[in-house]
């Protein structure tokens, strides 16, 4: 179990104070990645991921991903609702560590995903990018560019049956051209060992995505430019990265009239 910073009962009362709760039930310990220490607490109120930033985090970016959820959560996006302190902040400190508290969402990250789930991706992808997207006058060949997830990859999706139940880790989140993540997630969700697009689940993944944001003339034209981009950053560190080329070129290959719909 990745958990690097044990929690002393004084912790647990810091923790507990700085955020309001009334009363703690439990804590128990998750595993996690080799960055962060992650509790469940379980309290008065409710449930709550508890996050220990055991390097790298600041308290600026936590702030950006704060606002963030906050404006995805107001617009029913599935994802954590972020918890601030009795003062406001997106930060608290214990153990001497940086802390963010989250509520917990239910579900589990897919070993594999079929079209169902794919379709269901799509929508909530689309949900986040239309909330973020920012809104200026962009010429016609433009590529309509937002915030971003930036690691909608499986470990931060977590599904309830066939339906998205919640979009977790927001740390990544920065500025970009639209498609290049709808790229980055038809290339991880939908990418074959060979470099190709599946046929079925990137379609359903674009169905969804179109049912909610339409995807404009410039970017299904750049689409498989990004997504030959995507997929040579996905094999650049596999031993099939002899074959890169041949690779990058079949996922470009892969994007046809058929898919895009």
């Amino acid at each position: 179990m990745a958990v690097f910073t044990e929690l002393s009962d004084e912790d647990r009362r810091t923790i507990t104070a700085a955020y309001g709760f009334t009363s703690l039930l439990s804590v128990i310990g998750i595993a996690d990645g080799d960055s962060e220490t992650t509790y469940l607490f379980r309290t008065g109120q409710g449930e709550y991921i508890v996050t220990l930033f055991e390097n790298g985090a600041q308290p600026l970016d936590l702030e950006r991903a704060f606002e963030t959820m906050e404006a995805l959560y107001r617009h029913g996006v599935p994802c954590p609702k972020p918890l601030r302190t009795i003062d406001g902040q997106a930060t608290s400190l214990a153990a001497g560590r940086l802390v963010a508290v989250v509520s917990f969402v239910p579900g589990a990250s897919p070993t594999l995903a079929g079209p169902a789930k794919c379709l269901s991706l799509g929508r909530v992808m689309a949900q986040i990018h239309t909330i973020l997207e920012r809104r200026v006058k962009c010429a016609s060949r433009d590529l309509p560019t937002g915030a971003i997830h930036g690691a909608l990859v499986q470990a931060n999706v977590f599904f309830l049956g066939e339906e998205v139940s919640g979009v977790i880790n927001f740390r990544l989140r920065h500025e970009d051209a639209l498609v290049s993540e709808l790229a980055d997630v038809l290339v991880g969700w939908a990418g074959e060992t060979n470099g190709e697009l599946n046929k079925e689940r990137a379609r359903a993944l674009l169905q969804g995505y179109q049912g909610i944001r339409c995807l404009t003339d410039a970017e299904k034209e750049a689409l498989p430019g990004f997504i030959m981009a995507s997929t040579s950053k996905r094999f650049a560190s596999r031993k099939e990265r002899a074959l890169l080329p041949e690779i990058a070129v079949l996922a470009y290959q892969s994007v046809t009239p058929d898919i895009l719909g």
